[in-house]
């Protein structure tokens, strides 16, 4: 029992030495990497909705011709 208290409390030190070191970033960092998320999403997007319509497309084509 004894064992287990002494594991905790080593357990609880350095948790606390680990939360020292974590940094947030700044709102200049947040509002950037938000823009890179958001431009980045938006460009995939365009790009499934294009291949999407490609691919629509070709199938389309194959169904005619083969009819």
């Amino acid at each position: 029992m004894l064992d287990r208290v002494k594991q905790f409390r080593t357990f609880l030190t350095e948790v606390r030495s680990e939360v020292k070191k974590v940094t947030f970033p700044g709102r200049e960092e947040v509002v950037a990497t938000t823009m890179v998320v958001l431009v980045t999403s938006f460009v995939f997007a365009f790009f499934l909705f294009a291949a999407d319509l490609v691919i629509i497309r070709g199938y389309e084509m194959i169904v005619t011709v083969l009819r």
